[in-house]
């Protein structure tokens, strides 16, 4: 269930510069860097377009358990992966005993608790049982919607600065 978690973050040290400058900088057209591109609910059934920040990202507010998180897209991780701090507000508390995947970074190898949401939930596209991992508290600054969510979309066009998903 969990043998590419090896992948996860294999971007990591891009992903992290990147994400470090996301609440340094306030993204185009938002009032400030904390301020997400759009409500989750208000796209069509089964659909969510994105803003491209300006930098290149694409901020994705989630429902995660029914508790909103700021998410980047990541499509070089291979699941979600949520900070602790992020985990904890979505009801998820990891043991020490659960940090148990071994994740190659370009970092180096940290160790992650596999996880599984009950629902994640993006504009109007809804998907339930989403496998994911917990990080350590400190290693992550921004929670990331990856493939274990991504891959199970038909649609995931970028065009004119906007990205359009589709169950």
């Amino acid at each position: 269930m969990f043998r590419n978690l090896s992948l996860i973050v294999c971007v990591a040290a891009a992903s992290v510069a990147a994400v470090e400058g996301l609440k340094r900088m306030p993204a185009k057209g938002a009032a400030s860097a904390g301020t997400p591109p759009r409500e989750s609910g208000n796209e069509p059934r089964g659909m969510m377009v994105l803003p491209e920040d300006g930098r290149g990202h694409f901020l994705a507010p989630a429902l995660v358990n029914g508790i909103m998180i700021q998410t980047v897209v990541d499509t070089g991780a291979s699941v979600i992966a949520l900070s602790l701090e992020d985990a904890a507000r979505a009801g998820i508390y990891p043991n020490a005993g659960d940090y148990k995947v071994s994740l190659a970074t370009a970092n180096g190898t940290l160790a992650a608790a596999p996880v599984m949401l009950r629902e994640v939930r993006l504009g109007g596209i809804v998907q339930r049982d989403v496998e994911a991992v917990v990080l350590p508290a400190g290693k992550l600054k921004v929670s990331l919607l990856g493939m274990s969510f991504l891959r199970r979309l038909s649609t995931m066009q970028v065009s004119k600065g906007s990205l359009l998903l589709k169950e």
